[in-house]
C-alpha cells in the first residue's frame, strides 16, 4: 500500500495553501493524503469531555479546523482519498513521526502562531532540517503554486548528498510530464583569480569540466530509469543558495538534498537549503540522504 502524503495544518492561511498544493501532488503520484493536527490540549486533557468551556472551546476549535481542511481537500479534489488525525505532540514532534510512514511531508510556509513578517516559520524550519522523509515547504509566487512554469529546478550538490534528491526529481518530472532542470554550481579557488602565471582560461575550463562529468554521472542511473523525462543539465559558475535563488523563480518546485548524519540529533540544513526556505519565488523540497 503507498504511503500517504502528509500535510500539517492549523487553521493559517499558508496551511490552507500547502493543503491545497498538496491535493494536487496527491493526484499526481496516486497517493492518499493525510492532514496532520497537533494539540498539546490532547495530551494534557486526554481528548475527554470536560465542563471547563476554556476546554470545551479548544476542542471545538481543533475539530473546526481539521474539519473545514478535510472539506477543503475534498472540494479541491474528490477523487483524492483524504483522511486525518490530530495527534497529542507540540507540531514539530508530530510531523517527525508521521514523517516515519509519509510518502513526504508539506508545510506552509509559516504556521498560526508565526509573526507575519518572518519568511519561514520555526515549525517548517526545524521539520526540514530533521524529517526522515522528503519535506515540502509551500511558499512562492502564484505562478510557482499554481505550476504554471511545467519546470522542475534540482541542485545538483555533494553527491553522498543528493542520490535520493535525483531520483525524486525525477520521478517528479515524471508525474508531472515536465522540463528537469539540473544545475551543478561551482567556483574556482581563490588562489586561481589571482595567479597570473597560469593560461588564461585553462583553469576555468577545468573547473567546468570537472562539474560537468560529475553531473553526468549523477544523472545516469536516474535518467536511464525515466527515459521519458527531458532533462537540461547545466554548469554555472557560483555560489549555489545565489544561482538556485535566482532559477526558483521560473520553477514549480526546486529540490536539493541534505545528509542526516547517523546520531546527529540537530539540525541538518546547510546555507542553501537554509536560503531557499526562506527566499525561493517557488515550493521548496528537501530530500534527506541518510548514511
Amino acid at each position: 500500500m503507498e504511503l500517504p502524503l502528509v500535510v500539517g495544518v492549523d487553521g493559517s492561511e499558508p496551511s490552507l495553501t500547502a493543503v491545497d498544493w498538496a491535493v494536487d501532488e496527491a493526484a499526481r503520484h496516486g497517493l492518499p493524503l493525510r492532514l496532520v493536527y497537533a494539540s498539546l490540549w490532547e495530551r494534557y486533557e486526554g481528548g475527554s469531555p470536560s465542563d471547563d468551556p476554556e476546554q470545551r472551546s479548544e476542542e471545538t476549535r481543533v475539530d473546526d479546523v481539521v474539519d473545514s481542511a478535510a472539506e477543503r481537500a475534498r472540494r479541491r479534489d474528490p477523487a483524492v482519498g483524504v483522511s486525518t488525525r490530530v495527534r497529542p505532540e507540540d507540531s514539530v514532534s508530530a510531523l517527525l513521526h508521521e514523517g516515519l510512514s509519509a510518502t513526504a511531508l508539506v508545510t506552509g510556509s509559516r504556521g498560526r502562531g508565526g509573526l507575519k513578517g518572518l519568511l519561514l516559520g520555526s515549525v517548517s524550519l526545524a521539520v526540514a532540517a530533521r524529517a526522515h522523509c522528503p519535506v515540502i515547504v509551500v511558499r512562492g509566487d502564484p505562478a510557482g503554486l499554481a505550476g504554471a512554469h511545467e519546470r522542475i529546478l534540482l541542485g545538483a550538490g555533494d553527491p553522498a548528498a543528493t542520490a535520493e534528491a535525483v531520483r525524486f526529481a525525477f520521478r517528479e518530472a515524471e508525474a508531472r510530464n515536465c522540463v528537469l532542470d539540473v544545475v551543478r554550481a561551482w567556483r574556482r579557488p581563490a588562489h586561481e583569480t589571482t595567479d597570473q602565471s597560469a593560461p588564461a582560461g585553462v583553469p576555468v575550463r577545468l573547473h567546468e569540466q570537472r562539474a560537468s562529468l560529475l553531473l553526468d554521472a549523477l544523472l545516469r542511473d536516474a535518467a536511464a530509469d525515466h527515459p521519458a523525462v527531458r532533462v537540461r543539465p547545466d554548469t554555472v559558475e557560483g555560489p549555489a543558495r545565489t544561482v538556485l535563488l535566482k532559477r526558483s523563480a521560473a520553477a514549480d518546485l526546486v529540490i536539493i538534498g541534505a545528509r542526516r548524519r547517523k546520531g546527529h540529533f540537530g539540525l541538518q540544513l546547510g546555507r542553501v537549503g537554509h536560503t531557499l526556505l526562506h527566499h525561493a519565488d517557488c515550493p521548496v523540497a528537501i530530500v534527506p540522504q541518510h548514511e
